[in-house]
């Protein structure tokens, strides 16, 4: 369905193999904002020489999840905005049956889709749950109630949704799952799988940095050492482990969690980049 009320943005980073269908699933009237972490400007010819409604913007470099989804945010003139991973399709009506709730529950700051049916209530004949978190990588906002603010641009990847929802919470705002809402998600596929070694470690690296940086945020620095310190000493132990019996594979991985800690403990920024071409 195309819509007036809605600009879809999606963040991409080497998702070309990915983002043509879920692209493809998008009425041609229903703008897109993609906002692509590198300075690949044959993607963005493509991109948008295949598909009219749709705008590429070049970060220039791998600035990660949160700081791209804001510049593409900061772009929309739409009241709604839906962020999509650009491993996801949407299925029939489901732009329809967000905008469908949007104008019943004007309330709301943000709307998922919900992958399950318990718990949900019915709100004017559409089956809606209130909840406290939802998945990013699908997620619907109402962009009047954030004034500009949306991602902790400190989060390069992971919990950034997380911190999101608990700032709307922390300021009484509505989020909602509604099961007539379906978007098929493929799951930890937004990137090709080339050089698989250095997304592991890169997902690693931020995993670790992410978990202490977001529990010391809300909770203070002591309390995410007190809940980060189980991980910190797996990831040491098992470093060495397997630098004993010469695994340089799992030695990578371990050594990429512990150094992940190590700086978010620091206070140092979340600088890790992987090496991929």
């Amino acid at each position: 369905m195309k819509s007036k009320e809605l600009t879809i943005v999606i963040v991409t980073f080497k998702s070309e193999d990915k983002i043509i269908n879920c692209l493809k699933s998008i009425h041609l009237e229903t703008p897109v904002i993609v906002v692509e972490n590198s300075k690949d400007k044959n993607f963005k010819q493509k991109i948008e020489n295949e598909f009219r409604n749709t705008n590429c913007i070049l970060t220039g470099e791998n600035r990660g999840y949160s700081v791209a989804n804001n510049i593409g945010l900061k772009l929309v003139k739409t009241k709604y905005a839906l962020v999509l991973n650009p491993d996801t399709i949407l299925e029939k009506n489901a732009i329809e049956n967000f905008l469908d709730i949007a104008r019943m529950t004007d309330d709301f700051w943000l709307i998922g889709p919900a992958n399950d049916q318990a718990m949900t209530f019915d709100f004017k004949g559409k089956k809606l749950r209130g909840v406290k978190n939802i998945k990013g990588f699908a997620i619907f906002f109402n962009l009047e109630k954030f004034n500009k603010t949306y991602f902790d641009e400190n989060f390069f990847l992971f919990f950034e949704e997380i911190d999101l929802c608990k700032r709307v919470i922390k300021n009484k705002g509505k989020i909602y799952l509604s099961e007539k809402i379906i978007i098929k998600h493929e799951g930890a596929s937004s990137v090709n799988k080339d050089n698989s070694l250095e997304l592991e470690k890169n997902r690693n690296w931020h995993w670790m940095w992410s978990t202490f940086y977001f529990h010391k945020k809300h909770k203070g620095y002591f309390a995410a050492f007190i809940l980060i310190f189980p991980k910190l000493l797996s990831a040491f132990l098992k470093s060495l482990l397997y630098l004993f019996i010469f695994n340089k594979l799992k030695r990578d991985i371990y050594l990429s969690r512990l150094n992940g800690i190590l700086n978010s403990m620091l206070g140092r920024k979340s600088w890790y980049r992987p090496s991929i071409d």
